[in-house]
């Protein structure tokens, strides 16, 4: 897929603390992706939206990985700055079409999507495939996401047009997550941390749920007040989850790949 023609570098930005923090969470973001086997290719996109010149976070800024780079690659410095209106308002790359229409649109539309994470996993995909496929509430890792998911059940081909993304947008509403049909997975969130391991255990939640129904037996129900009680501990729990399990993620590349914040 060409990269899109408006995208042109115009001027350098300041730079922030933020700003900062954003490209080193989005590198370690992208790179744990391909440790954990979630990435494909040079495609798929993750992006984050940074605060302007007044500290204000309106979605018409954002972080995200350029165009025709392999995520084991990416450094913090090589993160595109784009705004709404496709221009690169920092970098010397480019940002993929379909990239820029899912991730503009999003940030632009739904409120608290600071980040934007489009993946084509492995087993969450798997899912999107089955007619009416859905993440059942079975299991503990599916609860974590009880009441969060939204699904497109339509096919609509390549995401190329305004209309596309402002139509994924209003799809997703106040869920964190949408499952799209015959496509893959896209995760917002307020953080990078929260909305990375977000996608890391929906995925395997998702895993579990395809390897249990391989083996043609029924999935087990779990009574609505079990779930509605489960999802109040969540509530309180996965914001700290989200912090310690992304914590320990930048530690451990830290040590391995410190490169990545170059």
């Amino acid at each position: 897929m060409a990269s899109t023609a408006s995208l042109q570098s115009t001027h350098e930005l300041r730079t922030d603390d933020s700003l900062e923090q954003g490209r080193v969470d989005l590198a370690v973001a992208l790179r744990w992706a391909v440790r954990l086997g979630l990435s494909e290719g040079v495609d798929n996109h993750f992006s984050m939206a940074v605060p302007d010149e007044e500290g204000r976070v309106r979605g018409d800024r954002f972080l995200i990985n350029p165009y025709g780079w392999h995520w084991s690659e990416i450094t913090a410095s090589s993160l595109v700055l784009a705004d709404a209106e496709g221009n690169v308002l920092e970098g010397e790359n480019t940002v993929e079409d379909t990239a820029f229409f899912i991730h503009s649109r999003i940030h632009t539309n739904v409120p608290g999507a600071t980040v934007v994470l489009h993946n084509h996993m492995p087993y969450t995909t798997a899912l999107t495939l089955l007619e009416n496929g859905r993440l059942e509430m079975c299991e503990q890792n599916a609860l974590q996401f009880d009441g969060r998911i939204a699904y497109d059940d339509e096919y609509s081909g390549l995401a190329l047009s305004r209309e596309e993304g402002d139509r994924l947008a209003g799809l997703l509403g106040d869920a964190n997550i949408l499952f799209m049909a015959s496509h893959g997975v896209t995760v917002v969130g307020k953080s990078v941390a929260r909305a990375f391991t977000d996608l890391y255990y929906l995925e395997r939640a998702s895993m579990f749920q395809v390897l249990a129904r391989s083996t043609g037996a029924e999935l087990r129900k779990i009574p609505d007040s079990v779930r509605e009680a489960t999802r109040e501990q969540m509530r309180k729990e996965l914001p700290l989850i989200g912090e310690r399990h992304f914590s320990a993620l930048r530690r451990m590349l830290d040590r391995e790949e410190p490169e990545f914040r170059g």
